[in-house]
């Protein structure tokens, strides 16, 4: 199994390049931002939009609501189930 992680600030084009590079991996996208897992923060966090993902699954979007609390020990047994 290939792990490719793209790194960078909000709005710098993370979004595309994750979403070509799983078309050509055959892959899927995992959020790693702290405010993208939360519903209904879309603007701040420059969310990607259902057209965005080009049909490619993206995990860690829109699991929780904000009043939950999600802490780094929480993300990673999330992350053990992909």
């Amino acid at each position: 199994m290939k792990l490719v992680c793209v790194v960078g600030p909000t709005g710098c084009g993370k979004t595309w390049l994750g979403v070509e590079l799983a078309k050509m991996l055959g892959g899927e996208v995992v959020s790693c931002d702290s405010m993208q897992i939360y519903q209904g923060l879309d603007v701040g966090t420059a969310k990607v939009t259902p057209e965005e993902t080009c049909g490619i699954p993206h995990h860690g979007v829109d699991i929780l609501t904000p009043e939950k609390t999600f802490s780094v020990a929480d993300f990673t047994a999330l992350a053990g189930e992909y």
